[in-house]
């Protein structure tokens, strides 16, 4: 049922568009309205069928928040059991999901408290073909911003307490460290699956844009972006088991409109996965290793490159002067992409899809009815959206996505010299975590810490959010205990090359 709307509210709406109705046009409109809203109830209320996605293994137990002692590390929202079949290439894999990937049955955050109590009724396509595949769902991983840009516990770093994990995949990388669980999918924006696997020494997987289909998967409510540079991807603790989960659920999905025509509907990733590096070329990309870099992470990455050399590859420099300039175009992108997300929905419009009804209503209400209670980040960009928009309107949504093919040639140009790109994931190991402050405080050093900024941890890693060309994080060392991590691109929907040469050097690093 829908609440009518007087006159003074038809006419305070009409004014947020742009234009002005006197009082008897204000009730005109109402009289309207009101017939028009009763058509749309009617509709919203009747028994039509909404086919679904197929849902594997519908018996299922609701999981469970567990207690603090039984996660020391701050991993877990969520808890769960559920089989797939016993035959597969994740056979006898425990499995996790990042708590913005729906899992039916199973509460979903999307990393805000304001998501408390919803349950989604579907399973997203990562989770299903998981199940296909064999896999053990064993829970939802919990999710948080460097930073603490959210709302839930930050996971802690299994290397050193005092150190971050990374956002937002956090739990997910941590969980696979502690061995906690075989395979996590995370979410990755601006690098939220890489980032976190540098800082806890895991392996993370961005792929090309639109292999892993994102249905069921929806912008963490605590952060958020552009839907065309946010991607799926698993993290694991050896390339091989990344290499594995890519294979299970990679593909073209019917139920994912941001997947273009040129994604093919499945991937072999394992067959030449140790077929070595003998002959293939490596460039190290000169503009990864700028200003301000850690002098322990840059001699770590390049003597891990270098060290490919002995497996028969071939290593040289390679300079593409747009990844310092890169960022700018992609931070553009983001001041408008949330206001088109919170407008549309946060499954888009305009496709003849399938848009999941309960995450959409969920999570509409929260960003219209709770505003107020969300991160200092969401905030952040959807003031800036509404401002940008009022100041240039469309300008800058349209230039940084028409700018984007410039930057991809770039990177293109680049991948016809070498078969992969070499950099560091990150330009630091882990930084500390910060001291916990009571609500107010704490969410005033968040606006603090957007101020700052996220450029040194994010250089390397956003602009393949923004070309869509698939990255991996591979750990290459430590620096005393914290681990570094080395950043391997390579071509897009050419992961099998980017995996193999990921392999290669896990196979000399031991």
């Amino acid at each position: 049922m829908f609440v009518p709307p007087t006159p003074a509210a038809v006419a305070a709406t009409a004014e947020r568009l742009g234009f002005r109705l006197d009082d008897n046009d204000a009730a005109a409109f109402r009289d309207l309205l009101v017939e028009q809203l009763a058509a749309l109830d009617a509709f919203v209320q009747s028994r039509s069928e909404e086919p679904r996605p197929p849902l594997l293994f519908p018996t299922r137990s609701p999981g469970r928040r567990p207690s603090a002692g039984e996660d020391p590390l701050n991993v877990w929202l969520w808890k769960c059991d559920i089989g797939g079949l016993t035959e597969g290439l994740l056979a006898g894999r425990s499995v996790s999901f990042k708590d913005h990937i729906a899992v039916a049955g199973i509460p979903m955050t999307s990393g805000s408290f304001t998501m408390e109590g919803f349950v989604p009724d579907i399973d997203a396509t990562v989770v299903t073909r998981s199940l296909a595949a064999g896999a053990k769902v064993v829970g939802k991983n919990a999710l948080v911003g460097v930073g603490y840009l959210g709302d839930y516990w930050e996971a802690v770093n299994p290397h050193d307490a005092e150190r971050m994990t990374g956002g937002s995949s956090s739990g997910s990388a941590a969980a696979v460290v502690a061995g906690e669980v075989d395979i996590a999918f995370g979410g990755d924006q601006h690098g939220s699956v890489r980032i976190p696997a540098a800082y806890c020494g895991a392996v993370g997987l961005k792929p090309t844009f639109g292999l892993i289909s994102h249905m069921g998967a929806t912008m963490a409510v605590a952060s958020g972006s552009d839907p065309s540079i946010d991607h799926l991807g698993p993290i694991a603790r050896t390339v091989r088991d990344v290499a594995v989960a890519l294979q299970v659920v990679a593909g073209h999905d019917g139920y994912d409109p941001r997947q273009g025509r040129e994604v093919p509907d499945s991937v072999d990733v394992l067959s030449d996965l140790d077929t070595g590096v003998e002959g293939l070329a490596v460039g190290i990309l000169t503009e990864g290793f700028d200003e301000p870099i850690e002098a322990e992470v840059r001699d770590g990455v390049r003597s891990a490159v270098e060290a490919l050399t002995r497996a028969g590859a071939r290593v040289v420099e390679v300079s593409v002067p747009e990844h310092r300039t890169v960022l700018g175009a992609s931070w553009a992108l983001d001041a408008e992409g949330m206001r088109a997300l919170r407008a549309a929905g946060p499954f888009g419009a305009g496709t003849r899809s399938y848009y999941p009804h309960g995450m959409t209503v969920a999570i509409d209400q929260v960003w219209r009815n709770q505003a107020d209670a969300l991160a200092a980040y969401t905030k952040s960009l959807l003031l800036l959206g509404e401002f940008a928009r009022e100041e240039f309107h469309g300008a800058v949504y349209a230039k940084a996505h028409n700018v984007r093919p410039a930057f991809v040639s770039a990177y293109d140009a680049a991948l016809e010299q070498v078969d992969v790109l070499a950099m560091p994931t990150c330009l630091g190991v882990a930084p500390p975590v910060f001291e916990r402050l009571p609500f107010a405080e704490g969410w005033r050093r968040q606006v603090g810490v957007l101020r700052q900024g996220f450029d040194a941890m994010i250089r390397n890693t956003a602009p393949f959010n923004y070309t869509g060309h698939p990255a991996i994080a591979v750990p290459c060392g430590t620096v005393g205990r914290l681990p570094i991590s080395l950043q391997l691109v390579g071509r897009r929907f050419d992961e099998s090359t980017l995996l193999r040469v990921a392999r290669a050097y896990e196979v000399l690093h031991g």
